[in-house]
C-alpha cells in the first residue's frame, strides 16, 4: 500500500524541485524599454554582469510610437502587472503615472547620485509636483539647424541668439524653407509649448493640480498671443514648404536635405541621418558642409528661448517584487559612461552633463556642447496628469498652423480645455 503513495510524492517532488531550480539563480528585473538599435539591451546585460549576481536585468520592447508605449503600460499597472520593474517612459506620461500611484518613490539616496551632473531640463522632465519621481536617462532638445550659405547671404550672424521673426524674413528674402513640425500630432504640440515658454509664459498655470475641474490654461495671454502671432507670421510669409500642414520630424529633415533648405527646429538625430545619407550615396557631402546649427530661435527679442526637451526616464514600477534592485540597476543604466555609449551607438544625447565632454562624443557629435546647454534651458511640455487631453486639445484649436490667429487661437485652446477638463467636451 505504500508503493503508489511513495510514487505519488516522488510525482509531486518532481515539479517542487524544478520550481526551485528555476528560482535559485538572481532576480529578474524586467525593464521595458523603447525601440532602439540594441544600446539598451548592450547596457542590461552589462548592467548584469556588474551587479556580481544580485541581479539579471532583461529588455522587453515596447511599441514604437509613444502612444502605444504608454497603453499597454498603463493597461498592466492598471492591473497591479507585478512583471514590470523598470520602464522607459516618455517625460509628458510620468505627471500621469505618478498620479495614479504607478511609480515607487525615489529613495533620497538614489535621488542624490542619479540627479548629480544632470541637465536642469531633464531633471525637471522626470520631477512631479516638486518630487524627483523618475530617474533620468537620456535626454533630447531641438536645435535651430540652418544652412551656413543661406545664413551668409540673409546677413545673419548666427553666432548671436536670432528671433523667429529674422529667420522668417531671411527664408522669404532668400527664397528658402523654415522647416517646422506643423501636423496634427504630439510635435505641434512640441512647438506650441517651445513658443510660448520661450515668451515667458506657460500652458497651464497650475499643473500639477490634481483635480481636472480646478486646472487653469494660461494660453490667453501676451505669451500665447505672441505664440500664435509667430505661426500666423511664418504662414503668411508662406516658407513653412508645401507640406507644412502634415510635416513631422522626418519629413522636415528631408526637406532639410533639399536644394529649397534654409532653416528647420529638429531633433539632432538629422545629424546623423544626414551622415549616413552621405556614407550611402545618396547625399553630397557638400550639402552636410552646410548644415549649421544654433540655439533655438528666441519668441521674444532678447529672451532667452526654452527650447523643446524631450527623451527617456526611468520609473520604477509601484507593483515590482523588487523595488530595491529596480533602483540599483536604474542607477547603473544611467552612469556617464553608459550614457556616452548609449549616445554614440544609437543617437540619444544624454542627460548626464559629464557624459558630453566624453572625447568620442566630442568627436562624433560637434554640436555636443549647444545640445548640453539647450538642455539646460528646455522646457518640458505641461507637467499634469491630464496631459493627453491638454495635448489633444492644443491639436484641434491650432492645426492647421495656416489657420492660427492671435486673436482667436488661444482664446479656443483656453476654452476647450476648459470645457473638456470639467466634462463639458468630449475629445
Amino acid at each position: 500500500m505504500r508503493r503508489p503513495t511513495a510514487l505519488l510524492a516522488l510525482v509531486l517532488a518532481a515539479p517542487l524541485a524544478a520550481c526551485a531550480t528555476a528560482e535559485s539563480g538572481p532576480p529578474t528585473i524586467t525593464w521595458y524599454t523603447n525601440p532602439d538599435s540594441g544600446g539598451t539591451a548592450r547596457i542590461a546585460q552589462r548592467c548584469s554582469e556588474e551587479s556580481d549576481g544580485a541581479y539579471r536585468l532583461k529588455t522587453v520592447l515596447q511599441p514604437r510610437d509613444a502612444p502605444g508605449q504608454r497603453e499597454q503600460l498603463v493597461r498592466r499597472l492598471a492591473a497591479g502587472d507585478t512583471s514590470i520593474d523598470l520602464m522607459s517612459l516618455d517625460p509628458p506620461f510620468i505627471p500621469e503615472f505618478a498620479n495614479a500611484g504607478f511609480l515607487a518613490p525615489v529613495p533620497e539616496d538614489v535621488a542624490a547620485v542619479v540627479t548629480k551632473d544632470v541637465a536642469e531640463g531633464a531633471v525637471a522632465g522626470a520631477s512631479f509636483g516638486g518630487e524627483l519621481v523618475t530617474v533620468p536617462f537620456w535626454a533630447n532638445t531641438q536645435l535651430l539647424w540652418y544652412r551656413k550659405s543661406v545664413a551668409e547671404a540673409a546677413g545673419l550672424d548666427m553666432s548671436q541668439p536670432v528671433t523667429w521673426e529674422q529667420i522668417i524674413d531671411a527664408a522669404q528674402e532668400q527664397d528658402v524653407t523654415v522647416a517646422v513640425q506643423g501636423t496634427r500630432a504630439e510635435s505641434l504640440t512640441v512647438w506650441i509649448n517651445a513658443l510660448v515658454t520661450s515668451a515667458g509664459g506657460e500652458i497651464l498655470e497650475n499643473p500639477d493640480e490634481e483635480d481636472p475641474q480646478a486646472v487653469v490654461p494660461s494660453l490667453d495671454t501676451d505669451a500665447g498671443r505672441t505664440a500664435a502671432q509667430i505661426m500666423a507670421d511664418l504662414s503668411a510669409a508662406g516658407v513653412g514648404g508645401p507640406q507644412y500642414s502634415n510635416a513631422d520630424e522626418d519629413i522636415n529633415a528631408s526637406m532639410f536635405e533639399g536644394d529649397s533648405a534654409g532653416f528647420m527646429v529638429n531633433w539632432p538625430f538629422v545629424w546623423q541621418r544626414a551622415k549616413t545619407a552621405v556614407e550611402d550615396g545618396t547625399l553630397d557631402q557638400s550639402v552636410l558642409d552646410d548644415y549649421g546649427w544654433a540655439m533655438y530661435p528666441q519668441s521674444v527679442a532678447g529672451e532667452e528661448s526654452r527650447p523643446p526637451y524631450g527623451g527617456v526616464n526611468l520609473g520604477v514600477s509601484a507593483f515590482s517584487e523588487h523595488p530595491d534592485l529596480a533602483y540599483e540597476a536604474a542607477q547603473c543604466v544611467v552612469r556617464p559612461e553608459n550614457q556616452a555609449e548609449f549616445y554614440l551607438t544609437d543617437g540619444n544625447p544624454p542627460g548626464s552633463l559629464v557624459a558630453f565632454d566624453d572625447p568620442e562624443v566630442q568627436e562624433a557629435f560637434p554640436m555636443a556642447d549647444l545640445i548640453k546647454e539647450s538642455l539646460q534651458n528646455a522646457a518640458p511640455r505641461p507637467q499634469t496628469p491630464f496631459y493627453n487631453e491638454v495635448s489633444t486639445s492644443l491639436q484641434r484649436t491650432w492645426h492647421p498652423p495656416r489657420s492660427v490667429s492671435p486673436d482667436s487661437s488661444p482664446a479656443d485652446a483656453t476654452q476647450l480645455i476648459t470645457d473638456v477638463l470639467q466634462g463639458r467636451a468630449l475629445l
